[in-house]
């Protein structure tokens, strides 16, 4: 049966479904006599006891008896929050801190967030999200993708009229914010840190330039004689579908700072590089591919495929020596020989200062921008050696040893050029205004006394005449 309630403004009124199945059922709902609800029969709300198909309603009113401001009918406790703004809010430029964690006194706050107080920090968003952040005494620095900054640590800063700053004890936790002189930040790859000492390594794809932090400011290490190759590669870790990432260890035994470039757009799919403060440039390349790198104590480590690595380890006479993740590969060097540059020359002989295992495996003479010369792979010492089956007189298809260096001739091995006569091995030595050296270690030549393959290699040179054109 329908019945008709009058709803005035300020009452509100919920629906709720009852079925009563039988005259066994469940006793309905009772009323309590609010006004303007009509009861049932035997002082309850109209209910269906037929079938659960058939289902009834009632009226209950959100103010008691429908009085206006009267006592209102609750929800009671809820498990859940309604905000005014579901959306996602991130906030990649600020920083939020908890309270303290003392383990002598026994305190953690540290899951303490108190919104009575300014628990928050941020920097501009206009350098970018922050990325990194490293406590170094009583700072905080602050890297973003575009900028790099310091914070005061239980300080502030007071600046005069002049601009000249004075510290002073605050109950601030991060205080006055600094920038560092330079619009380089760490990009999206803080992977890239390395600290040693006061020291801080990291890259910036974004400048295309490899970084480092320390008392006298920001310093582009890319710039010794790296910058071409680094904004390639670098340029390469943002190429779409590259995955790319850059990871940097501090290498404790060697002093130098590590760094790996990684991604399927990078040559060879990676690059790993050292740098070294000593010399101020980039000394070597490796033949390793780290997901981590680090040092403890004075080992450096690596890790790779969930494996650990430790590195610059000798075992003695099995020695280890180039073999990284148990794949050895060579050792090699390429330099340029590049005299009187105006100069079309022959480069005639090579050779070099060092212990014996080093053989020439590139050899090529620029003639012109479209043309090379180059000669045959020069042998090592070992593996060149032979004897005369004649007369039991031992030769050297390779290098040879003369007043303790390695000497070889070059033997051409170059195609024939529109109107030469005499080519390839017909002529003596490699044509070219300069020439590009790869000169590397063999595969078999165990050198007396090392320990193994420990190959020494301190200077290479080339005999050369003027070309008669």
């Amino acid at each position: 049966m329908a019945a008709i309630v009058e709803v005035k403004y300020f009452n509100s009124f919920l629906l709720k479904k009852t079925v009563v199945n039988g005259a066994t059922s469940a006793t309905p709902p009772i009323w309590n006599g609010s006004t303007g609800v009509p009861s049932g029969v035997a002082g309850h709300f109209p209910v269906n006891t037929n079938t659960d198909d058939q289902k009834s309603w009632f009226i209950e009113e959100a103010r008691i008896r429908g009085g206006y401001n009267n006592t209102n009918i609750d929800y009671g406790v809820r498990a859940y929050l309604v905000e005014k703004e579901p959306s996602a809010s991130f906030r990649i430029n600020s920083m939020i801190y908890s309270g303290i964690f003392n383990s002598r006194t026994g305190i953690n706050d540290t899951n303490v967030f108190s919104v009575g107080q300014d628990i928050t920090k941020s920097v501009d968003p206009a350098n970018g999200s922050i990325q990194k952040l490293y406590a170094e005494d009583t700072n905080l620095i602050v890297f973003q993708e575009n900028k790099v900054s310091r914070a005061l640590i239980d300080k502030d800063a007071i600046y005069s009229a002049e601009g000249g700053g004075t510290v002073t004890s605050s109950n601030l936790v991060i205080g006055q914010i600094v920038p560092y002189a330079g619009n380089f930040g760490i990009s999206k790859n803080p992977e890239s840190f390395a600290v040693y000492g006061y020291r801080k390594y990291f890259t910036d794809k974004n400048k295309n330039s490899v970084m480092r932090l320390s008392q006298d400011g920001l310093t582009e290490i890319s710039n010794y004689g790296m910058i071409d190759y680094f904004r390639d590669e670098l340029g390469n870790l943002d190429a779409v579908g590259s995955n790319g990432k850059a990871v940097g260890g501090w290498d404790i035994y060697t002093k130098q700072y590590k760094l790996s470039l990684q991604g399927l757009n990078i040559t060879n799919g990676y690059q790993t590089l050292a740098f070294d403060e000593s010399a101020l440039g980039w000394t070597s390349r490796f033949t390793y591919e780290p997901d981590q790198s680090f040092s403890i104590q004075n080992n450096y480590y690596t890790v790779k495929n969930n494996s650990l690595w430790k590195h610059n380890w000798d075992s003695g006479f099995n020695n280890t020596r180039s073999i990284f993740y148990n794949v050895y590969s060579d050792s090699s060097v390429t330099f340029i020989f590049n005299p009187q540059v105006s100069l079309s020359k022959v480069f005639k002989t090579i050779s070099y200062e060092g212990s014996s295992g080093w053989e020439v495996s590139q050899f090529n003479g620029a003639r012109s921008f479209e043309l090379n010369d180059t000669s045959n792979l020069v042998i090592s010492y070992d593996e060149g050696a032979y004897y005369d089956p004649n007369t039991g007189i031992q030769y050297y298809a390779g290098f040879y040893k003369k007043e303790g260096k390695y000497h070889a001739n070059l033997v051409n091995n170059s195609q024939a050029t529109n109107k030469e006569v005499l080519f390839g091995r017909s002529i003596s030595g490699v044509k070219g205004y300069y020439a590009t050296v790869t000169i590397r270690t063999d595969d078999s030549t165990q050198v007396i006394g090392s320990g193994g393959k420990t190959r020494e290699l301190f200077a290479v040179s080339s005999n050369y005449v003027e070309s008669s054109y």
